[in-house]
């Protein structure tokens, strides 16, 4: 670490001109080869998948993405002539446009009291048309389904109301995920400012996670030819890179800053802030990828490519941390302290000891009674994950002023809740034993609990589709019951003594299956995560204490976390007023995802807090000195990190995209919870209270286990120079 950072000091401009084509050149990269994004969930062996692959491969028609345009009159019907000649011109006009497979008219050919009936609501105020897409929405380019849109909305007039919802059309209301970036950024600036004082060095972890950041998000798109991956995945990765990145890049500059104030040169300081919080980076970035890519034992695409592209992101601000951070500190010299800090050097002044270190007594002096009260906060938190459901949000959570929104909210009005998440049963006949069997599925169907309507829609070449349109929203669990209903009855009393082969799916089915994985595979990747996070500790600290006590205390804030979740978007606590919508399940990818991250995201600040603690340990065995040391010297930086991470993560809740919403609003809420309660109170706490148990590992292991030194022990000289860290702020 030393060489590089060395190199990179001394070859400053070089490193910075590097930079600067590299991601020029990754820009041109991603421009040139465009994005291929695919969102489907497949689950092999699933109901819903071997439903989608039957339809895409016997009629196509039904596998690509199904939207609706909604219309509704004030006055009069929707059979009214003037009404029925401006929406046909409309959605003959539509059935024409590329990628679009078919459009169905409450007005065909067999006329509204036949086909079209259904399509129009009892009292004949609202219709709809379903339009047929030809392939899945993430496959869709953004122009084919602009073009359907602008067509739709032409129609609306004074008395006449025309709303578009579905898959494809939700895909292009996305808000920018540039304008969003921008706003964290600044938040992050002005914790920065605060923090430092200074404005170049508030300026210099911002170009350094911009820079990793923007080389990450230019790498995924190449990727998503190589790979499943999702449209939000950018989204995902600018909001963990930004994060981290600021964070990374901020200890950096922290330990450069006290080098440059306990006397050393900007070279020096330089290099060792790179050869120690270097190093530590180097790890936590590790962490973090190294969770992010346990998603990969899951062996599902949808989380494959996630997984991957959130790694490249992270993957990139470290190197930027590691090799752009420290040209730029050699290009600002003492610059990056304030004036006031240059003052109080070259005076040779420092300052008193604040805050941190009066909590950091009042920690060691009372440590059972702080502990307590910090297992209740958490505990109280946690206590609504109890009822945690999984499940996919529906149209109905987005932005009340949204077309998608409206459109759903007209639909369910016209033809009831239900309707918006339509059931598809793909059925496979092969002799006239099956098609009888069928037909008599379809007889019952109507008197099977919470199904409100039956339609056969497609069949070609031995494959049956008949809808199935559930009393129920799609986010209902009476919905995700009935699914199970039909898969675990209603199918297979019909199924029975035939070769008949029925499959449910749909979106909907889809999501519940989803649900269903994700809610078996948790515990195991939640043990998985644990143990190494545990073995890694180990290693690094040579203790068994430390890393058993990280490893609950992650637990706990993982679940006071989603506990909030809950509370907020489960139970509705406050959603409306946040702008996330009505209350609805916790997104069923959400939780893996989000414990990858966040187990990553508290290794970073217990390698940070404990390699501190560790280093005052190994010098003195003192473990009430090492404990308050180690919070005093790490305390404001933590909580400066932490505050940024809070700003960004928050800022991306409110991005108006639901998923995007729970990922950013639980990662606020952990980051907070974490540093502020766990890492300011419970972890030195818990210390104090174990005392020289903390560092205890059996001589038999301490000889079979490698030596990791996240930190290289001070020299003598060093530690003088840099004693004055306890009182000098950042």
């Amino acid at each position: 670490m030393t060489a590089v950072a060395g190199w990179c000091f001394r070859r400053r401009f070089l490193v910075i001109a590097t930079w600067v084509i590299v991601l020029i050149g990754l820009g041109a990269l991603a421009q040139g080869v465009k994005s291929n994004y695919n969102n489907s969930v497949s689950l092999p062996g699933t109901g819903s998948t071997t439903a989608q692959q039957l339809l895409a491969k016997t009629v196509p028609a039904q596998a690509g993405d199904s939207d609706t345009i909604v219309w509704q009159v004030s006055k009069g019907t929707v059979r009214d002539p003037a009404v029925i000649t401006k929406l046909s011109a409309v959605l003959r006009q539509i059935s024409t446009m590329p990628e679009v497979a078919a459009v169905t008219s409450p007005y065909g050919p067999h006329g509204a009291a036949q086909n079209g009936a259904a399509q129009i609501s009892r009292d004949g105020r609202i219709a709809y048309a379903t339009v047929n897409f030809t392939k899945q929405a993430s496959s869709l380019a953004t122009a084919d389904i602009t073009r359907v849109i602008n067509a739709a909305e032409a129609a609306r007039a004074p008395g006449l109301d025309v709303q578009l919802g579905g898959q494809a059309i939700g895909s292009t209301e996305q808000p920018s995920l540039g304008i969003t970036a921008t706003i964290g950024v600044l938040a992050a600036a002005l914790v920065l400012f605060i923090a430092f004082g200074s404005l170049l060095a508030m300026l210099l972890p911002l170009a350094a996670a911009i820079a990793g950041v923007g080389g990450g998000l230019m790498l995924i798109t190449p990727l998503s030819h190589a790979m499943s991956v999702v449209n939000f995945a950018p989204d995902l990765g600018a909001l963990i890179g930004l994060g981290v990145g600021i964070d990374y890049a901020l200890f950096i500059v922290t330990r450069h800053r006290r080098g440059l104030q306990s006397g050393l040169t900007p070279q020096e300081a330089a290099v060792a802030a790179i050869n120690t919080s270097g190093r530590a980076v180097l790890f936590a970035g590790s962490t973090v990828c190294i969770a992010l890519l346990g998603l990969l034992v899951l062996g599902t695409s949808f989380l494959n490519g996630l997984a991957v592209a959130a790694t490249l992101t992270v993957v990139c601000t470290v190197v930027a941390a590691l090799t752009l951070l420290p040209a730029l500190l050699g290009l600002f010299g003492m610059r990056v302290l304030s004036r006031r800090q240059r003052r109080a050097l070259a005076a040779g002044t420092s300052a008193r000891a604040g805050l941190l270190a009066r909590w950091a007594g009042t920690v060691q002096r009372r440590p059972g009674m702080l502990a307590a009260a910090a297992i209740a906060v958490m505990v109280v938190l946690a206590i609504p994950v109890l009822s945690l459901r999984l499940g996919s949000s529906d149209q109905g959570n987005d932005s009340s002023s949204s077309t998608t929104r409206q459109a759903y909210d007209l639909l369910a009005e016209g033809f009831g809740p239900g309707f918006n998440g339509p059931l598809l049963l793909v059925a496979q006949t092969h002799t006239s034993a099956d098609v009888a069997a069928l037909h008599t599925l379809e007889a019952t169907l109507p008197r099977v609990p919470d199904v409100a309507a039956v339609t056969p829609v497609a069949a070609r070449a031995g494959t049956e589709v008949i809808q199935v349109i559930p009393r129920t929203s799609p986010e209902d669990k009476a919905t995700s019951d009935l699914i199970s209903t039909l898969r675990g009855a209603a199918i297979p009393a019909v199924e029975r003594g035939t070769t008949l082969h029925v499959y449910v799916g749909g979106i909907t089915a889809t999501f519940a299956d989803f649900a269903s994985f994700a809610g078996a595979k948790l515990p195991w990747f939640l043990v998985a995560i644990l143990g190494l996070s545990f073995l890694l500790l180990v290693v690094a600290f040579r203790s068994l204490l430390i890393p058993a006590t990280a490893a609950v205390m992650n637990l706990i804030a993982a679940a006071a976390a989603f506990g909030v979740l809950t509370a907020v978007f489960q139970w509705g606590w406050g959603s409306d007023a946040l702008g996330f919508g009505k209350a609805g399940p916790i997104e069923s990818f959400l939780p893996l995802v989000t414990l990858a991250i966040l187990f990553g995201l508290s290794m970073d600040y217990q390698v940070f807090l404990v390699s501190r603690m560790n280093e005052e340990w190994a010098q003195g065995r003192d473990n009430r000195r090492a404990v308050r040391t180690g919070q005093v010297e790490t305390g404001r930086v933590i909580t400066a990190a932490a505050a940024i991470m809070i700003c960004v993560f928050a800022t991306f809740s409110l991005m108006g995209t639901r998923g995007i919403a729970e990922f950013g609003g639980g990662l606020a809420v952990a980051v907070a919870l974490d540093a502020f309660i766990l890492r300011t109170v419970l972890v030195p706490a818990v210390m104090h209270l174990f005392g020289n148990a903390n560092w205890w590992l059996p001589r038999w292991l301490d000889r079979r286990l490698p030596h990791l030194a996240i930190e290289p022990p001070e020299t003598p000289l060093s530690r003088d120079r840099t004693r004055i860290l306890d009182v000098i702020p950042l």
